[in-house]
């Protein structure tokens, strides 16, 4: 199979984020509904993060086991940086954009002043909105480690595998298209179809991408710090998700959609294992 004809297929594994996203278009959902896509959200995140995590710690591990110590320690601190720079990166990230919600409150608006979009300027985003937008973002650095992985299998000839690995991570990205406007739903915003067009861009994209680096570059390394850059950025997602879940004050409802959220995570990625990967 031509290079072309495996980044076309990474391509198509991507954007089956799309599959996902018009949920976020539902009308008012009832208070059950939202906290239930909410934790159903939570689920398939946490599925991710061990996930994402168990991909970057692989080389590492394989390292300490033939005890190749300049390769653990790169490794690890490789991980260590990239969930470091994801997690507080987003913490920061989010206290600039707090800070400019608030002085946009406080300044005046003009009389001809023109509403904004909900992934419009930061000082105008939405909490939700923005937390819709991290989402994609982590999700987007977890795609391309995903791409790299078809790429990489591609180029060293294993064509079977890497056709497996589209069909797996096509599946699983079908459900992150899901967890992306779980926000939006939780807080009753519905988003424009342009809105929808470019999270899934963001959340998405970064297969393709990733399959096209991944077959004219194979390196741990660079695997290993998306990776890490994901599951940082998922995991405060997660945080911000759980904030949101303790405000509905549905315990065992959202007990049991985060349940579901988990198992649909590991039901999507069966392809994936069934590939010996």
């Amino acid at each position: 199979m031509s290079g072309s004809k495996i980044a076309l297929l990474g391509a198509i594994a991507g954007f089956t984020i799309y599959l996902g996203l018009p949920i976020g278009r539902l009308r008012r959902p009832a208070p059950r509904l939202r906290a239930a896509l909410n934790a159903v959200a939570i689920g398939i995140l946490i599925f991710l993060v061990w996930d994402v995590l168990s991909a970057a710690w692989e080389p590492t591990d394989a390292a300490l086991a033939d005890h190749h110590w300049a390769t653990v320690f790169r490794g690890g601190l490789v991980l260590a940086a990239g969930l470091a720079a994801g997690l507080t990166g987003l913490v920061y990230y989010d206290r600039m954009l707090a800070a400019r919600r608030e002085r946009a409150a406080r300044r005046p608006a003009g009389p001809g002043a023109a509403a904004v979009g909900e992934l419009g300027r930061p000082a105008a985003r939405s909490q939700a909105a923005s937390l819709a937008l991290m989402i994609a973002t982590g999700i987007g650095l977890h795609n391309f480690a995903e791409g790299l992985a078809i790429g990489n299998s591609a180029a060293r000839g294993e064509i079977s595998l890497a056709v497996l690995l589209i069909v797996g991570f096509g599946l699983h990205n079908a459900t992150e298209g899901f967890g992306i406007v779980a926000p939006l739903a939780a807080e009753g915003e519905r988003p424009s179809w342009g809105t929808l067009a470019l999270l899934g861009l963001i959340g998405g994209g970064p297969t393709f991408a990733g399959t096209l680096v991944g077959q004219h570059v194979v390196d741990d390394t660079l695997s290993i710090a998306f990776l890490g850059l994901a599951a940082g950025s998922i995991l405060y997602v997660i945080i911000e998700l759980l904030a949101v879940a303790r405000r509905a004050a549905m315990k065992e409802l959202t007990t049991w959609m985060i349940l579901l959220g988990l198992l649909l995570g590991f039901a999507t990625d069966a392809v994936v294992t069934a590939a010996g990967v």
